[in-house]
């Protein structure tokens, strides 16, 4: 049997995975198929982008994206030191390290990240049109590694921020629970890397 590929692994590369391991490893592991542009996706990034350039460098927004004015006004009145697009790594020791790193284990992206001291707030834009079925998780993970990045970090407030619906979904997290927390993230990691180790494991999961 061929060496097991070095892997790395996001939320959305995971949640991909536990929602049809046969598509996560095509796309990602063998990298036989690609995902194709969607009208959605395309709108997805437009507005990540407009949201950034607005937040980091003031750029007026498009008039047909003018709605996002006010709620983005409101996150421009949060104190600390913004983040904008805050790429994020950790090595399988739970370290902090590049994106790009030759040893990065983890990745993610904080679409905006503010810290002030001793707290954080995260937010992640959603540009989805139903905010029922939202998933804090993703918040959770966000958390865990902005404490291994910035030590000073005890309390984090985190949000699901829907943009299209307007709804702001939060999640409050605490220094003191990482171990905890990230104990619940192994077993679906481990999972996801049975599909580097053997073509016939991830097709039973």
């Amino acid at each position: 049997m061929e060496t097991p590929k070095k892997y790395s692994w996001s939320y959305s590369a995971l949640s991909m995975y536990k929602m049809c391991p046969k598509k996560y490893y095509h796309l990602k592991v063998v990298k036989d198929v690609e995902e194709p542009q969607t009208e959605a996706l395309t709108f997805g990034n437009r507005v990540h982008k407009v949201a950034e350039d607005h937040l980091k460098e003031n750029v007026s927004l498009p008039e047909e994206l003018s709605y996002l004015g006010g709620m983005l006004a409101k996150l421009k009145e949060i104190q600390g030191d913004r983040l904008c697009e805050y790429r994020m790594g950790l090595t399988r020791d739970l370290e902090p390290c590049g994106f790009f790193d030759k040893d990065v284990w983890y990745r993610g992206v904080i679409d905006l990240l503010i810290v002030d001291g001793d707290t954080a707030v995260i937010v992640d834009y959603k540009t989805g049109k139903n905010p029922a079925y939202a998933d804090t998780k993703q918040l959770e993970i966000m958390s865990l590694a902005v404490f291994s990045h910035f030590p000073d970090v005890k309390t984090i407030k985190s949000a699901l921020l829907f943009l299209v619906n307007p709804a702001l979904i939060k999640a409050d997290f605490d220094r003191e629970d990482k171990t905890e927390l990230w104990a619940k993230w192994y077993g679906d990691v481990a999972q996801l890397k049975s599909c580097y180790e053997s073509n016939s494991k991830f097709y039973s999961i």
